[in-house]
């Protein structure tokens, strides 16, 4: 699948920078990942399972030690 398929999302956060990630949801029921900065380059594609557990992660601050 190709970027140009997919409905990218980017954080509201993202302030116009370009400094922000995007996301898109895979026909598969995945989503996939890509840097604002570079539309057209690499993506990373997360399966639902991997992706809800990285979500219960971040909520549950299991990645507060990386900063941000």
């Amino acid at each position: 699948m190709e970027n140009e398929e997919l409905t990218w999302v980017k954080s509201e956060m993202s302030a116009h920078n370009g400094g922000c990630v995007e996301l898109a949801a895979l026909p598969s029921g995945g989503v996939a990942v890509r840097s604002s900065r570079d539309k057209r380059g690499p993506m990373l594609r997360f399966t639902a399972l991997e992706w809800d557990c990285f979500k219960d992660g971040v909520l549950k601050g299991e990645f507060d030690r990386f900063g941000g």
